[in-house]
């Protein structure tokens, strides 16, 4: 599910013990004897420190300002784990752990809700709290790993962490949980000793120096030695307040901005490896994403594309819900090769899809575009000619890869899961001159668009599709028990396109019915009759099929859409488009 899964984590603490058993002259033998007496503990005992309060001190203990008025309970979970469960704990990105305290806790909440969005999506129950300075899961142990995998495609996490989680007293009390919990995963094994404390430190009188030096003394009696750099196992703690935490391997998260408290947007997608790498690029950056597809390719075009955007939803999208937006362009170009000379086509054609970008996103709420462009990746990628690209629309139009190679996108493109499918996506567009202008003007472009028929792009803007891609189950479209090739007297037939397309042809007796209104209406139908469904390419009435079935309706699409259904009113005698 990504590349942060399983790394190493990072070193918490850059201290820790060194050396070996058969090394009595190396750091470790000096760290350990170097501790101070009870004498000398006595002695700082009776010296009064100014603004502290004074109390006994065991050795790996530190006194603490202000230790009168407790922990805070902001810096300790707000409960245990429960018994049979286990725990996973959630470190934030820097960006987060920057903010003022308004900010800092409406992204944590917006994180929080995040997180039980993606548990919920895989069944798992799941409880979840938090303080100042973590996030805290708590999960049944058999779907811990699943849990962890999840947590790790969450915006705004740093890494994340299953735990042990102890209760102490004193630093001593850390120390042999340590022992009990890291002996055998270090045994025979190079390991390193990392502890922090964690919270309001002020509230915790442990030197975590101390419990990595004693602990590692502990460990090295059954570990091969201790490495700093390139440990095999990693004995980790973070202390809190009134108990500490005991892990073994972190997992790397992106980072970023919880995905949704930054505002939303749209982003122009194609399929290819730019488009979803910008995309979530934006989504890092905590931007709620609704993608808009202009289709140059026909269902094979839209299906390809569908599947890679399905992706971005399913795997990095929690919380949120991204809707994809398909406009047919055929039209669209039609009319742009009659009438725009031809080297201006590509730029022309970027202006057109920004265009219907702007539209869907003045109706969706959004603040910006969001596009997958290179300087000088491509020929209308120049910096003139994406000058003039901009002056289509008055909305922002950000441009994460602006400065990427494209090696590092296609890198990107394998860390974020969409590579294989958007390799696989065809290059659809017939719109490429053999000598495409690289630098054009406002001036002559706009010339050239007075040829255009501003109604047809309305038009297919209309008429779009419309996925709610986290519901959407393409696997379904191939179901043979949800297809049908025959229509009979009885059945109920439901055209989902769009009016205009109806008005022209339809089946005899068909109704119309568009699909953002069927998707409501479904759920009212008849369970007495059978219904068979039909659109232009059969992604619209599959999809619709299989959620009637799954409310008990008897419910078809139409195998093949448009083509295929005017194909069987030829051949069975009904009327033709």
């Amino acid at each position: 599910m990504g590349p942060w899964v399983d790394h190493p984590p990072n070193p918490l603490k850059k201290s820790e013990c060194s050396g070996s058993q058969s090394d009595p002259g190396g750091p470790l033998c000096t760290t350990i004897t170097g501790r101070l007496s009870e004498n000398h503990h006595a002695e700082l005992r009776s010296v009064p420190l100014q603004g502290y309060v004074m109390k006994d001190t065991a050795p790996g203990q530190k006194r603490v300002k202000n230790a009168e008025t407790g922990p805070s309970s902001e810096e300790s979970p707000r409960s245990p784990s429960p018994t049979g469960k286990e725990r996973i704990i959630v470190r934030f990105s820097g960006d987060i752990t920057t903010k003022s305290a308004p900010t800092r806790k409406r992204f944590l909440t917006r994180m929080s809700r995040n997180i039980k969005n993606a548990l919920s999506t895989a069944s798992i129950e799941n409880r979840v709290s938090r303080t100042h300075t973590r996030i805290f899961v708590d999960i049944d142990s058999d779907r811990i790993d699943a849990a962890l995998q999840l947590v790790s495609h969450i915006f705004g996490v740093q890494s994340a962490s299953r735990v042990e989680e102890r209760k102490w007293n004193d630093a001593d009390d850390i120390v042999t949980a340590g022992r009990e919990i890291f002996l055998e995963s270090v045994r025979n094994k190079v390991f390193a000793v990392r502890a922090k404390r964690v919270g309001n430190r002020n509230a915790i009188p442990i030197d975590s120096t101390y419990v990595e030096r004693e602990l590692g003394s502990e460990l090295l009696k059954s570990a091969r030695k201790v490495s700093l750099k390139n440990p095999e196992a990693i004995a980790a703690i973070e202390i809190l307040a009134d108990q500490a935490h005991f892990f073994s391997h972190t997992v790397q998260s992106p980072g970023g901005l919880p995905l949704g408290c930054e505002g939303r947007a749209v982003a122009l997608v194609s399929g290819g490896f730019d488009s979803p790498v910008a995309a979530w690029l934006l989504n890092k950056r905590g931007v709620e994403l609704d993608y808009v597809f202009c289709n140059l390719g026909g269902r094979t075009h839209q299906l390809e594309t569908l599947q890679v955007m399905k992706v971005m939803a399913d795997q990095w999208s929690y919380g949120t819900r991204p809707h994809f937006h398909a406009i047919e362009f055929e039209e669209v170009t039609r009319d742009l090769q009659a009438g725009v000379t031809t080297r201006y086509w590509q730029i022309i054609l970027k202006r057109l899809m920004m265009r219907a970008a702007e539209v869907i996103a003045r109706e969706r709420d959004a603040s910006a575009i969001v596009t997958g462009e290179a300087v000088g990746q491509v020929s209308s990628q120049t910096l003139p000619n994406l000058a003039v690209i901009s002056q289509a629309t008055s909305l922002p139009i950000l441009r994460p890869l602006i400065g990427y190679n494209k090696d590092e996108i296609i890198a990107l493109a394998r860390k974020i899961g969409t590579h294989d499918l958007s390799s696989k996506v065809g290059e659809y567009c017939a719109l490429v001159p053999s000598r495409p202008a690289t630098r054009a003007t406002q001036k002559r472009i706009e010339a050239e668009e007075m040829a255009l028929d501003p109604k047809i792009l309305d038009r297919a803007i209309a008429e779009r599709s419309i996925f709610d891609l986290r519901a959407l189950d393409l696997e379904s479209l191939d179901r043979p028990e949800i297809q049908t090739e025959k229509i009979n007297e009885t059945d109920t037939v439901i055209d989902l396109r769009s009016k205009n397309a109806y008005e022209n042809w339809h089946y005899p007796k068909a109704l119309f019915l568009e699909f953002q209104d069927a998707m409501k209406a479904y759920p009212h139908m008849d369970h007495e009759k059978r219904y068979v469904l039909y659109c232009e390419f059969g992604l619209k009435s599959g999809h619709l099929a299989e959620l009637m079935r799954r409310e008990g309706l008897n419910a078809s699409h139409f195998v093949g859409g448009l083509k295929a259904i005017t194909q069987y009113a030829k051949q069975t005698g009904a009327e033709e488009p």
